[in-house]
């Protein structure tokens, strides 16, 4: 059995493979680290598991002292605290989605934060983060903002705390690797995006921010009490980060709309 300790944002993940080819898997994104410390995750990865990827829909059930997600093409079991888990999965992607289940539902257990479905780009000394339906343009964003350091291009890490929130470095990546990316930064902004002729962007009161953002999060919930968790946070959130409607044209003239604030990080 191979042993690897990741770094993510602040917590250390301790990854249990069965060969070297599960190894390699996930050595892309993440960044190991020697650490002789207790891990604030266990995770022993096995593959073999089910069918090739048929949809997004994710069964989640708590039994007794454990939580269990279910995919076609994987199987999460995690005690019910989410100290330990098991994966099991069919190929590289369904690694990573069973990965991003699983730490989103950690950091929520923990009331640490959210995982967004969005790029998120740093701009000087703030990040700015950009989300909308399939299809709006996160990757369009992402690819127009360079040279400006990603933290994310699909799956933003948002530490929510009473006196801020911070974007952190995200394993989750589809296109550019996280091995590139930055420093953590406080979060500034959050756009809603819309392909437009010209450039406009409007501010949302905090309460219609909330709800463009709820189908952002990504998350599977196996009860009430974990949903309103969620609601929880991201109603801190929205409490401190200005959510804007963005509506720009494809090139990178965007950027003057978003600069010209870029020190408005609190919700007035």
């Amino acid at each position: 059995m191979i042993l690897k300790t990741a770094q993510v944002d602040e917590h250390l993940i301790r990854f249990f493979c069965d060969s070297v080819r599960l190894e390699k898997m996930i050595e892309e994104n993440f960044r190991f680290v020697p650490s002789s410390k207790p891990a604030d995750l266990s995770v022993t990865l096995r593959d073999g598991y089910g069918a090739p990827f048929a949809g997004f829909d994710v069964e989640a059930k708590k039994t007794g002292h454990s939580v269990v997600y279910t995919r076609p093409d994987y199987r999460i079991e995690s005690d019910a605290d989410f100290k330990q888990a098991d994966i099991r999965f069919h190929d590289r992607l369904a690694l990573k989605h069973a990965l991003m289940n699983l730490y989103s539902s950690f950091i929520v257990r923990r009331h640490w934060g959210l995982m967004i479905h969005s790029s998120c780009v740093i701009d000087g000394r703030t990040a700015h983060l950009f989300s909308g339906t399939s299809g709006a343009g996160k990757s369009t964003v992402a690819q127009l903002s360079r040279p400006r350091p990603l933290l994310s291009d699909e799956a933003s890490l948002l530490k929510i705390a009473p006196d801020g929130v911070t974007v952190f470095n995200s394993p989750f990546r589809s296109d550019v690797s996280a091995l590139s990316g930055g420093n953590p930064r406080p979060l500034a902004s959050i756009q809603l995006l819309h392909q437009f002729p010209v450039n406009r962007r409007d501010r949302l009161d905090k309460a219609s921010g909330l709800l463009h953002l709820i189908d952002k999060v990504f998350y599977w919930t196996q009860s009430q009490e974990e949903m309103l968790r969620v609601i929880s946070i991201l109603r801190q959130l929205t409490e401190q980060v200005p959510v804007y409607d963005l509506y720009f044209q494809k090139n990178d003239s965007f950027w003057e709309l978003i600069s010209d604030n870029r020190h408005c990080a609190k919700v007035e």
